[in-house]
């Protein structure tokens, strides 16, 4: 196929890009035209190729749902920690809201619960002037319980 480039006041035939050199021997124009031929052969994707680009497409998808999984399964087990340091923090405010005295008196010094399916085991211990309540939560599908402890001054 030919058509026309304008170049300065004449114009010069085209031939797939290349301009048409009047007097050109039938080599010279051979030798463009598979070198044309070459140059739009190599322009296009290879099988190969698109099958090496989805196997690393794949790779990297697998990765990130994997990761993804790993993730959800650590924000579950951080929204069970979270309920169990609530239920622990209320257990302990409740106890520390009370005097030494009262604490002694009632002969209250341990419990159990079972709130939103978290054990709860609480102890209050005394020592000189001082009471130890220490709170052990167990929450499902976690092999160690976590224990929460503290110390009320008794002045007296």
């Amino acid at each position: 196929m030919t058509t026309q480039r304008r170049t300065s006041a004449f114009r010069v035939p085209v031939v797939g890009g290349a301009p048409l050199v009047r007097g050109a021997t039938s080599l010279e124009l051979r030798a463009r035209s598979r070198a044309l031929v070459r140059k739009s052969a190599r322009a296009g994707i290879t099988i190969v190729e698109v099958l090496i680009a989805m196997t690393v497409l794949t790779v990297g998808v697998g990765g990130l749902l994997s990761n993804a999984a790993a993730i959800a399964t650590q924000m579950g087990g951080g929204a069970r920690q979270t309920v169990a340091a609530s239920i622990a923090q209320s257990r302990m405010d409740s106890l520390t809201s009370l005097s030494c005295a009262t604490l002694n008196l009632s002969g209250v010094v341990s419990g159990t619960s079972l709130n939103r399916s978290v054990k709860e085991v609480w102890t209050v211990t005394s020592g000189k002037n001082i009471k130890t309540i220490t709170v052990t939560i167990t929450i499902p599908r976690r092999t160690n319980p976590l224990v929460y402890k503290t110390v009320i001054p008794c002045r007296g």
